[in-house]
């Protein structure tokens, strides 16, 4: 049977606040805790730079991104999933071979503008 193992990958700043690690392995499934993009009340910024950090993830735990099953879209303001579209777009050009995806308005602390939840293999 598999087991849980924490990745820890390099380049990976800081962790959380909370007592969880940034990203687990299961067999082959990759399993980040929640990716955000904090650090910046300019939107357009905090979901490029969830984005990278999602790549940064996956990769950090040998997978990529054509490994990405399904991702769930947390955003503080609903109104910001043009600017969601503009980096899915760009992170996955081949419509015919991108994730599932779903994007929900949410209660987000601070000035954090969007978080995801991601599933992903190996």
């Amino acid at each position: 049977m598999a087991r849980r193992k924490v990745i820890q990958y390099e380049g990976q700043s800081g962790g959380h606040r909370n007592p969880i690690p940034t990203c687990v392995t299961l067999g082959d499934l990759i399993l980040p805790s929640v990716i955000g993009g904090q650090g910046t009340a300019d939107p357009r910024k905090g979901i490029e730079q969830a984005f990278t950090n999602m790549q940064k993830i996956i990769e950090g735990a040998g997978g990529s991104l054509d490994g990405i099953g399904k991702i769930t879209i947390y955003l503080k303001n609903f109104e910001h999933r043009e600017i969601v579209n503009e980096f899915w777009v760009k992170m996955f050009p081949d419509e015919n071979d991108r994730p599932a995806r779903h994007v929900m308005a949410a209660d987000l602390a601070g000035n954090t503008v969007i978080q995801m939840d991601v599933i992903a293999s190996k």
